[in-house]
């Protein structure tokens, strides 16, 4: 290999890394030419070409802004190991710690529904973040009526070139909903020839499940005034379930002493199914009666919860007592809970096609093509709770006799129930097909005195069809209120029930244990299918050019302006929209309309340019006319400021306003129903509480008896606002910081960047569900006096008289305020070390305060430093390149979350000295590639969680958990994970 070839291969490796880094945004500042690079290897763009970067309209020919930016490449991904875009934007360098909505969630109701995959930028949500592609907007997608954020699955990803983040508000520049940052997806221009790429992602410590596979085509040509390009790829992803990861297998209470309860069957600790206790499967209720205690259970007069025993002889005959002083020893765990999914299977085809033809020397035509197919699936476990009436044929002798529940419960109203069976029922299955559709078309071109302009219009659509599995309630009332005894043996259905209609089975431990007749189940189990569409069309114009020329340099201007349509039409099952599923949420239809028309512009002032203690100075301002015909107009508004004292320091700062109407979701989401474990019931068990407002509002205030344990499922309800004066939000901006590129001695050598960064959000009027959980929770413990005026956040709960089932209103509201403050620090270093070139990358972001309020009078509670809010997030990462070799090595942190500190503070108490485990220790991923690239081919091989890291483990009650690991998405479920990427162009 020739010298030359060594300079100019080391060359291009400083500027990949340059334009590249994760602190790429530290060489901006400084005014340095930096060009975008081409990762395929195709060569470098021309260094005089100028450049639009996020988080501004303007073309410049140099990489600068004053806004935060951070850089990641197609390239840097592959040997990170990601095997998807959606991966590379949700991991720790770009999400920043946030809890993300990702595969994990497959089991919860989540905007978008399940199998999407959406990005939070700064924490404040996905409606507060934009993604574009290719600076353009990429409209949301997904199932039922949530649908309001971008699906990071529609995003091509071999096609990729880089991902711009902007760590910025920026309204006034890209719209609405750009609050909390933007994400730019740029993808590579001019391709030409093709190159074929496979990727494989194989977890080691998951019984070989959860793989996930991606095989991608990448081609272009060009001629002297057209080019055409595109990419077509499919992604799969294998399920990875419960029962593939040994920290799942059995769920435990959790306690910090040691006291989890230890089964008397197995002496072991009690594994816990459905929601970490409470819940019980495999038992029968009836009204209080003399039995026969199970072991570890009491000896009471009375039980009223029981499991089969065929031993038991005197009592009730067959059966044992689990009620009392304890719920441990009820049956809550059954092996079918481990086939839940928790890493959904998902099947993704993705087709991107981009154009262009110069149809006169001031004119070029270009238009974009995506369309992506996808199909996801879940399953869950189901519970089932048979209410048997009093006569019915279907009960043995001993539990015909005796007393009875009130009528008006569970699948019997109006009907006294004699005996309700709790059933763990086993597996379901829910399913989405979405496919999403953009056409874009546009000109661009030159207009006079380098005055660009450049219009387009396009159209999404957004089509999904989803399935869920579920109880028909109306055919289990029929199977279980209409039933003849036929005198063989043998039970029908009555002649006046539904055609079709099979009856329920006989009450015995078959039946309890959940082992169903296949007919009754295919007659009262069955798919509940709905159907989502969303679309939106764009049409924007602008132009960009000089105004005029100042000492330090020329004036830059843009002017533009924008119409945009959204429409959602969220059609669920019939049975879903009538309420007819049993134990399961329901929904309406959720459909509505909206349109905006926006007027804009962006001018850039270098004031000062070369100059002792003044090498730049450049302001930026920006400022948006935002006219919805939902909630009518404001005005936005963005200045900036960046200045270069020297050459190795930099100050930038910037400050904006921004205008959210809600999304339409927000504002039209039909009334959806939910439930949540009994668990969640604050009241479960109160008198074991210390919050002495709770105790007194669950006893004083509600009544309950002492030992009361929830039975029924939380009911959580959730609706837009548009008809109870949902109002627009709106927010300000600050972010400040400065870079430092100091000129290292001789003796150390080599290039480094330091950033600083701080930011700070305030959102008022925001628009949001509070969550049902923090609701609870302010309510119950609230002071008495407010609890029994039934206001404030109390207003939003309510109580059944009859079965003590809680409500929860949980509708889109405004909150009062939402307040984030945090820094961003970054640090780059390369050096040549004799033929090699190390680089070294730490990226690192810092909350330091994060409150939110919905009423004003509401006390003000930092919830930093509690899971999903970690106080610190950051990556690093070292390369060394030598000749054709990569070696990569990288290192995910998320500290620790500790909620003794944040009880202590707000509260009074600590949960350790209750007993708890509620605190989690600082947690690390480590990853390493290796990589060689040669001229048309190369391959790239790795292992990420190098050492296999399990999330950490929490008490069950204190927050959401998947086994014994808090639900996080910074959290890895999936373990040691080997890839191996190969690449090759013709």
């Amino acid at each position: 290999m020739s010298n030359e070839k060594t300079r100019n291969d080391k060359q291009k490796r400083k500027s990949l890394l340059t334009g590249a880094s994760i602190l790429a945004a530290a060489a901006m500042f400084a005014g340095q030419p930096a060009v975008a690079q081409d990762t395929g290897d195709e060569g470098a763009e021309e260094a005089d070409e100028t450049i639009v970067v996020v988080g501004s309209r303007l073309r410049r020919d140099v990489y600068n802004s004053p806004s935060p930016i951070q850089v990641v490449t197609n390239e840097e991904s592959i040997r990170a190991g990601f095997n998807a875009t959606a991966e590379v934007l949700q991991g720790t360098a770009i999400s920043g710690g946030n809890a993300q909505i990702n595969n994990a969630f497959g089991g919860y109701v989540t905007n978008g529904g399940p199998g999407a995959n959406t990005l939070s930028l700064r924490g404040l949500g996905a409606t507060r973040t934009l993604v574009l592609l290719n600076g353009r907007r990429v409209a949301p997608a997904g199932s039922r009526g949530s649908v309001g954020s971008a699906d990071l699955n529609v995003l091509p990803s071999a096609l990729i070139d880089r991902i711009e983040v902007l760590r910025d508000g920026a309204s006034s520049i890209y719209g609405s909903d750009a609050v909390s940052g933007v994400v730019n997806i740029i993808t590579r221009q001019n391709v030409d020839g093709l190159t074929l790429s496979y990727q494989l992602n194989a977890p080691l410590d998951a019984n070989g499940a959860g793989e996930s596979n991606r095989f991608s085509a990448v081609a272009g040509a060009n001629g002297d005034r057209w080019h055409i390009g595109g990419s077509v790829e499919y992604y799969t992803r294998e399920e990875l379930t419960y029962g593939d990861r040994s920290f799942m297998n059995c769920p435990v209470a959790g306690w910090s002493d040691g006291s989890d309860y230890i089964d008397p069957y197995t002496g072991q600790p009690k594994c816990w199914g459905l929601d970490g206790g409470g819940v019980t499967i495999n038992t029968i209720g009836t009204s209080a009666r003399a039995g026969v205690p199970a072991l570890g259970n009491p000896t009471l007069a009375g039980y009223n919860r029981w499991r089969p025993n065929s031993a038991v002889t005197t009592g009730l005959v067959g059966f044992e007592g689990v009620s009392g002083g304890s719920t441990d020893v009820r049956d809550t765990f059954d092996p079918r809970m481990l086939n839940q999914s928790l890493i959904s299977p998902v099947d993704i085809t993705n087709v991107f096609v981009e154009a262009s033809y110069e149809l006169t020397p001031n004119v070029e035509l270009y238009t974009e093509v995506l369309h992506n197919h996808r199909e996801s699936s879940q399953v869950g476990y189901r519970q089932l709770t048979l209410d048997y009436p009093v006569g019915s044929p279907l009960l043995p002798p001993q539990l015909a006799a005796g007393g009875f529940f009130a009528a008006n419960q569970g699948l019997n109203p109006g009907s006294n129930v004699q005996t309700r069976a709790f059933i763990g029922f086993g597996n379901y299955t829910s399913a989405q097909e979405v496919d999403f559709t953009k056409f874009l078309g546009g000109a661009r071109g030159d207009l006079f005195a380098n005055w660009r302009y450049d219009v387009y219009a396009s159209h999404t659509v957004s089509d999904a069809e989803y399935m869920f599995e579920q109880f028909l309630l109306d055919r289990l009332q029929a199977s279980i209120n209409n039933v003849v005894d036929n005198g063989d043996g043998t039970f029908s259905c009555a002649p006046t029930a539904p055609a079709g209609c099979v009856a329920a089975p006989v009450l015995n431990s078959h039946t309890i244990g959940g082992n169903l007749p296949a007919d009754f189940v295919n007659w009262m189990f069955r798919p509940v299918v709905g159907n989502t569409e969303y679309t939106e069309t764009v049409f924007s114009a602008g132009v960009d050019g000089p105004l005029f020329r100042l000492p330090a340099g020329e004036v830059m201007a843009f002017f533009g302006a924008e119409y945009r349509e959204m429409e959602i039409d969220d059609t669920p099952g019939p049975d879903m929209v009538s309420g007819n599923l049993w134990g399961f949420s329901t929904a309406g239809i959720t459909r509505g309309t909206d349109s905006v028309q926006e007027v804009f512009g962006e001018i850039e002032f270098p004031i000062l340019a070369d100059l002792p203690f003044a090498q730049a100075l450049t302001f930026n301002a920006s400022a948006r006319y935002t006219d919805y015909d939902s909630y009518g107009d404001d005005t936005t508004y963005k200045v900036g400021l960046l200045y270069t004292p020297t050459d190795w320091l930099s100050f930038r700062g910037t400050y904006g306003t921004s205008y959210r109407a809600p999304a339409l979701y927000e504002m039209y989401l039909s009334p959806t129903s939910g439930f949540v474990a009994s668990g969640n019931d604050p009241c479960n068990e109160w008198d074991s509480e210390i919050n002495p407002n709770l105790v007194t509002n669950c006893g004083t205030g509600e009544g309950l008896p002492p030992g009361f344990t929830a039975t029924t499922s939380v009911r959580v309800l959730q609706q837009g606002g548009i008809t109870s004066g949902l109002e627009a939000e709106t927010s300000d901006n600050l972010t400040v910081g400065f870079v430092l590129q100091p000129e290292l001695p001789a003796g150390i050598g080599g290039d480094l960047s330091f950033s600083v960064d701080y930011y700070e959000i305030e959102v008022n009027n925001g628009v949001s569900r509070v969550g049902y959980s923090y609701i609870l929770s302010q309510c119950y413990e609230s002071a008495p006096s407010d609890f029994n005026a039934d206001n404030g956040y109390c207003a939003l709960v309510e109580r059944d008289g009859a079965t003590n089932q809680l409500t929860v209103n949980d509708s889109y509201v405004n909150i009062a305020t939402d307040i984030l403050k945090g820094f961003d620090y970054n640090i780059r270093y390369s050096r040549d070390i004799g033929p090699t070139q190390a680089v070294f990358n730490l990226y690192l972001t810092q909350y330091t305060n994060r409150t939110s309020t919905l009423f004003p009078d509401d006390p003000v509670r930092n919830t930093v430093g509690i899971v999903n809010r970690p106080e610190f997030a950051g990556t690093f990462d070292a390369s060394v390149y030598w000749d054709d070799w990569n070696f990569r090595y990288g290192v995910d942190w998320t500290s620790s979350t500790d909620y003794d500190e944040y009880y202590l503070k707000y509260f009074g108490y600590d949960l350790t000295s209750l007993g708890y485990q509620p605190n989690t220790d600082d947690y690390f991923l480590h990853h390493a590639s290796l990589q060689y690239r040669a001229d048309d081919w190369a391959i790239t091989a790795g292992v990420r969680n190098l050492f296999n890291e399990d999330p950490p483990t929490i008490s069950a009650g204190i927050t959401n958990r998947v086994g014994n690991a808090p639900l996080y998405s910074g959290y890895d479920y999936i373990g040691r994970t080997a890839f191996i990427n190969l690449t090759r162009s013709f």
